[in-house]
């Protein structure tokens, strides 16, 4: 006997139908493209092949969307992270059968983790096929299940319309993420009813709770203004509501007083040059951070999710505070640290709740005991974590860093960075100042090599007069060095700043100080001529060995107009700090030996 989910759900499909009979039958590939362009979709980023050949001749016959042909499929899925992560939307990704799909797979993954809004269209072999292991044939739902928020495998052209209007639904609702709708290639040719967006009939009911509870959001406030020692916590959460969560954020921040500090993803919401601002926490978060969030009494986490990046050791985590967590996804809370307070909510509505609240009831800190919390962490602040060592003819990666900052906040330019993974990102994140949200792309949750350059392109794609820098490593640029070519293509002006260290850096950072200095792989003995490299492409590149050509290069790769590699020659054997251990708590932070300058007022 159909139970009545199914039946209404048959009911539903049964009432399109009828309502799109007088309606002109489209191919299966026309109704993809008209649903995409029907979600806004402006920029598509793909590679062809035979599956997927139908849609590829009606992307050829319309100029509402605009494809990038990238060079690697695993190139499209982190462009269109850096298109999503740049703009607020949907990032749009299009792929092959087989190999197609499963080179999206760390792209997928990696917008899983990071919370990026993606929607991959992958061509399957035609429905007779699928189990006969066909030429190109992969079970991509089975494969993609684990690292999307949901996937599809339409098997009736009558059903594609609403399948990608849910599935863009699915990618930018609730705690957004990437979603794969997998379309076998007889279904492209096959003729079938175009759904509307408000018609179109969604199977799942997908509708995350986005209001707060407001008894929750008034205990909530309650706790900070009785806090003696407060801090916000603040992640990727608030730049995903939009930038109305990165203006209540700031205005609460501030209409409080309290100090604020923010994961990897975060950086931007809260202004960097801020007074309130501690800096990024974590493993590689300043002192001020990491101490603040290790004695506070109240912790007020929006939008972060407790990564074991920031947390360390979770027993050692905080452990006197009161925790009130924020999140728009239910299974985050209470997931790996367990709150006082939980809030399920979109971080903007709660933002903006907890200042109504504050406003209305006349609250205000404890300014006797705020102001004793703020002299300890200026005590903290005296500590001069981020201090290296300046050298006349080695080029330090912090100093390269400076430069760059200083020349782009010369710039009239928007900026937008974006990064590979390792050291590079991991200065990036402590040297480069952000005051706006939208304006950082880096792969935090999975770590992933080779992102940067992709998202750099996706980023001008969708910013197409905007400076955009990636910063890199010589071994995570490699990863995928092949979308020079995209670049070049598409006449993207994207930079590339090398800090060149002819090592794995962060791999021989945790070798050296972790593993006895067995240095095992992590040196790179053979490298290519970067200079050359993108020459050999159809861009620029220039290269500095010491501390007096920097500036100039730094202001000639700022003034080039094509892709430009700028291969800066950094010192082999520096490493990243502060560093927390894997393991270990926030208050047992590895220093630099140059960091230990207390200004003894301060005692």
């Amino acid at each position: 006997m159909t139970n009545t989910k199914t039946k209404k759900e048959e009911d539903d499909k049964i009432a399109s139908i009828e309502v799109n009979k007088k309606a002109k039958e489209m191919t299966g590939a026309e109704i993809i493209i008209e649903a995409l362009i029907e979600q806004g979709v402006d920029t598509i980023f793909g590679y062809p092949g035979g599956a997927v050949l139908p849609i590829y001749d009606e992307i050829f016959k319309q100029d509402k969307i605009k494809h990038v042909l990238v060079r690697q499929e695993g190139g499209a899925l982190h462009a269109a992270e850096g298109y999503a992560r740049s703009t607020g939307k949907v990032g749009c990704a299009l792929v092959t059968s087989g190999p197609g799909a499963t080179n999206a797979v760390t792209g997928l993954t990696d917008a899983l983790l990071d919370s990026i809004p993606v929607v991959c269209i992958t061509g399957q072999v035609p429905t007779f096929l699928i189990g006969t292991d066909a030429f190109q044939e992969a079970d991509t739902v089975g494969i993609t299940r684990p690292c999307t928020k949901h996937n599809y495998l339409v098997k009736d052209p009558n059903d594609l319309a609403s399948a990608v209007h849910e599935a863009f639904h699915i990618a930018r609702s609730g705690r957004p993420g990437p979603v794969v709708i997998d379309i076998p290639k007889d279904i492209q040719f096959a003729k079938g009813s175009y759904t509307k967006k408000e018609k179109a009939v969604m199977h799942t009911h997908y509708q995350p709770p986005i209001d707060p509870d407001m008894e929750a959001i008034e205990l909530a406030v309650e706790m900070m203004a009785e806090a003696k020692n407060p801090v916000f916590y603040t992640g990727g959460g608030v730049i995903n509501t939009g930038p109305g969560g990165s203006a209540a954020l700031r205005e609460l921040v501030r209409e409080t007083g309290f100090p604020i500090t923010s994961t990897l993803m975060g950086l931007g919401a809260y202004p960097a040059d801020d007074k309130q601002w501690l800096g990024m926490l974590g493993m590689h978060g300043t002192y001020e951070a990491n101490w603040a969030m290790h004695d506070c009494d109240v912790m007020i986490n929006i939008g972060a999710r407790f990564d074991d990046r920031v947390t360390g050791r979770i027993d050692k985590f905080s452990p006197d505070s009161k925790k009130i967590h924020v999140d728009i996804d239910a299974s985050s809370i209470n997931k790996n640290v367990v709150v006082d307070l939980p809030i399920v909510a979109d971080a903007e509505r709660a933002l903006k709740a907890m200042l109504e609240v504050w406003r209305k009831k006349g609250y205000k800190a404890d300014q006797k005991a705020l102001t004793k919390w703020w002299d300890k962490i200026d005590h903290w602040r005296a500590k001069n974590c981020l201090a290296y060592k300046k050298d006349k003819k080695i080029i330090k990666p912090q100093y390269a860093l400076e430069r760059l900052r200083y020349f782009m906040e010369k710039d009239k330019r928007e900026v937008f960075i974006t990064t590979e993974v390792g050291q590079h990102q991991m200065w990036a994140a402590q040297f480069l100042s952000f005051n706006k949200p939208n304006r950082w792309m880096t792969s935090g949750g999975l770590g992933t090599m080779g992102y940067g350059l992709p998202a750099a392109i996706g980023t001008q794609m969708a910013h197409p007069d905007a400076l955009v820098v990636d910063v890199a490593g010589e071994a995570s640029i490699l990863m995928n060095i092949q979308e020079m070519s995209t670049a070049v293509q598409y006449h993207l002006p994207v930079k590339i700043f090398i800090l060149n260290n002819q090592w794995m850096g962060m791999v021989r950072q945790w070798q050296e100080l972790l593993h006895g200095e067995r240095y095992s792989e992590s040196y790179t003995e053979s490298l290519p001529d970067f200079v050359k490299l993108a020459e050999a492409y159809g861009g620029k590149g220039f290269i500095a060995n010491t501390p007096d050509e920097l500036d100039d290069v730094i202001q000639k790769m700022l003034k080039t107009d094509c892709v430009t590699i700028v291969d800066v020659r950094v010192d082999q054997k520096e490493n990243c700090f502060p560093m927390i251990p894997s393991g270990k708590a926030h208050n047992e932070m590895i220093l630099s030996p140059d960091a230990d300058k207390f200004d003894k007022s301060l005692v």
